[in-house]
């Protein structure tokens, strides 16, 4: 491709005042409507991810969790808030090994954590913001309470577990299927539930006290030690609930995992590229991998590359191939393994890797050898493969047929590679190994409608910055808990159940997250914030994003339209854990030559609708100035300031 449309699909925003940028437009303007009302970043951050829980109930809820990173510009301060849930303490790989299970299921209560997203505001809201809970927490109570127009996403995700619902979950029928029927696109949809639970949590903390700090944290504490968590802990100790297995189960989350858990703050991880110093999570998240990426691709001339060329796709495809290998290999909870990342992020390290970029698309997963300790990899991925080599490397098999999928397996990216079913598939891209796959007595195959997840960033006129990643929870993965309105999470089936490796399951330990938001600071001062939902995508739609920005000074609403790519080579994160090595996905609009190019060099390409791929959003701050910008993908998303 390699030229820069003058045109965008919205303009990128520039003002003083302060900017919202999220992935459903009512987040974006009650984050504004906050700062209207004085509040600063932190506060604005709250408040939309708290609706973000309310609008968009098929991508997180008060059940999942959140990673945020931020600047505190009173402080000069750079952190990261972990809203990420730990492992019950009843979960061990020995305890699903009594169930007869080699992977941690998708769907149901095994696979679920402590919910961490409720904690992780609370603890943002009264650390670093400035108005009362009520202030923050109304603009959800009111959606919940009086409804907000049903999308046609959630409609259809509705739709395709409609008949699980009726049959095993009656708790999400109640909520979800009102007058038993599937609410149809753009009605007014309410979960009075949802928000009498937040109802009570706020009259709750205002009885408990009139100071503003312990009223957050009275709030905290409805939900961690008080009828929350007593509700929550009562239908896990007695439910037994169908799941992706195809039988039912209990699950493992007990009120001590939640009463004894806690939001943290950290430092983040930081790498120097192009003059900025970008911000990520440790590797309890899959964070790293974005800079790992830096890494290796500093040593190409991408600007000469052009963007959307062939030679570019490809030099960053076999390089995020190379890194996502050593997420699979080496990251994991830092509090429970001696992850290299001071290697795994050297200059040393970086050249040894590049040399395994070829002309020609690789079909190994090659984890490599930081600080010469040798890799391994999880059984569910030399199971489908061929084995490992001399040197740790993996070539998985391109004729494994995954396990048939259920509606409510994962995060719903499940189906954002591959042909479109609908469409047949394609002769050029090879065989496609899902085709085989029908549909699951009792339930449907997800269809190629994607969701995702969501994100949102926030930049004040105080010099505040916000970047953050709301997700889990989804309606479509488990039962809605009767009282509450909301479901619990399923991030545990990031764990491997092998044994000895960084992101084995154990109990306290926090899962290997896709949940990656993004912070880039100029001088020790923010610069700019930006994410985006996809799981396993996430690292690399935002890091073509950033080169779009960096290295070809497109402006954010550019760098966001641009034709979007991503491979699927590596394992998923999500159940049932399958690769898909050398298929890449690009928008169409990358153009036939491009497309032909990458196919003569290996890769299995998928060509995707023009306008499908990615839903990045970002705000930046330069020379006093405010700006932001919102995929038009998915039309939903929006950034608004002023």
């Amino acid at each position: 491709m390699g030229e820069i449309p003058e045109f965008t699909t919205r303009p990128e925003l520039v003002g003083t005042f302060g900017m919202v940028a999220s992935t459903h437009w009512l987040a974006s303007a009650a984050g504004l409507a906050v700062l209207e009302h004085g509040g600063n970043a932190f506060d604005a951050a709250a408040a939309a991810g708290l609706v973000l829980q309310v609008v968009e109930p098929h991508l997180n809820g008060p059940g999942g969790e959140v990673p945020v990173i931020a600047h505190h510009a009173g402080r000069g301060e750079t952190f990261v808030l972990c809203g990420q849930g730990t492992a019950p303490a009843a979960a061990t790989p020995e305890a699903f090994a009594r169930l007869g299970l080699d992977l941690v299921p998708g769907s149901g209560l095994l696979a679920a954590c402590v919910p961490g997203a409720f904690g992780a505001w609370m603890l943002l809201l009264r650390e670093y913001g400035t108005l009362r809970l009520r202030d923050v927490l109304g603009y959800a109570i009111g959606y919940a309470a009086s409804g907000y127009p049903m999308l046609p996403a959630i409609s259809w995700g509705i739709a395709s577990v409609a008949e699980l619902f009726r049959d095993h979950w009656p708790g999400s029928a109640e909520v979800y299927l009102p007058g038993g029927r599937v609410p149809a696109p753009g009605t007014l949809f309410a979960n009075r539930a949802l928000a009498g639970t937040y109802q009570r949590i706020l009259a709750e903390a205002e009885t408990a006290s009139q100071d503003r700090d312990e009223q957050i944290e009275a709030a905290r504490r409805a939900y961690y030690e008080g009828f929350v968590a007593e509700t929550i802990a009562a239908y896990v100790a007695s439910a037994t609930v169908m799941d992706v297995t195809g039988r039912p189960h209990r699950g493992l989350l007990s009120y001590s995992d939640l009463a004894g858990w806690h939001p943290r703050l950290e430092e983040p991880l930081t790498y120097e590229a192009g003059g900025l110093t970008v911000c990520k999570t440790r590797p309890w998240g899959q964070g790293p991998v974005f800079l790992q990426q830096l890494a290796l691709l500093d040593g190409f001339d991408l600007a000469a590359m052009g963007p959307g060329t062939a030679d570019f796709i490809h030099t960053v495809t076999e390089c995020a191939k190379l890194a996502f290998a050593d997420r699979e290999a080496w990251y994991g909870d830092p509090d429970f393994t001696d992850v290299p990342v001071k290697a795994l992020l050297s200059a040393g390290y970086a050249d040894d890797r590049r040399r395994l970029v070829g002309p020609a698309a690789s079909a190994e997963l090659r984890p490599g050898a930081p600080e010469g300790r040798a890799p391994r990899l999880p059984d569910f991925v030399t199971r489908a493969g061929t084995g490992a080599d001399d040197d740790g490397r993996v070539a998985p098999s391109l004729d494994v047929e995954p396990p048939r999928l259920d509606p409510g397996t994962g995060e719903p990216t499940m189906r954002t590679s591959g042909p479109d079913p609908r469409a047949g598939p394609d002769p050029r891209s090879g065989p496609d190994p899902r085709a085989r796959a029908g549909p699951r007595t009792g339930s449907a195959v997800l269809g190629y409608r994607a969701g995702d997840t969501c994100h949102l960033d926030v930049a004040d006129r105080f010099g505040n910055m916000v970047s953050a990643t709301p997700s889990g929870g989804w309606l479509q993965s488990s039962p809605v808990i009767p009282g509450l309105g909301f479901c619990l999470g399923t991030r545990a089936q990031m764990f491997t159940l092998t044994p000895g490796l960084p992101a084995t399951l154990a109990p306290g330990k926090r899962p290997r997250t896709t949940l990656t938001p993004s912070l880039a600071l100029r001088d020790r001062e923010p610069y700019m914030a930006f994410g985006t939902p996809g799981g396993d995508q996430q690292d690399q739609w935002s890091l073509w994003f950033f080169l779009n920005h960096l290295t070809f000074g497109m402006n954010l609403q550019q760098a966001i339209d641009f034709p979007s790519f991503h491979s699927a080579h590596m394992p998923s994160s999500f159940f049932p854990r399958a690769a898909q090595p050398r298929a890449l996905d690009v928008e169409s609009r990358v153009g036939a030559p491009v497309i032909e190019e990458l196919r003569r060099r290996g890769h299995l390409v998928n060509v995707r609708p023009a306008w499908s791929l990615g839903r990045v959003s970002a705000v930046a701050r330069r020379d006093g100035m405010l700006y932001a910008a919102a995929n038009p993908r998915g039309m939903q998303g929006y950034a608004v300031g002023r």
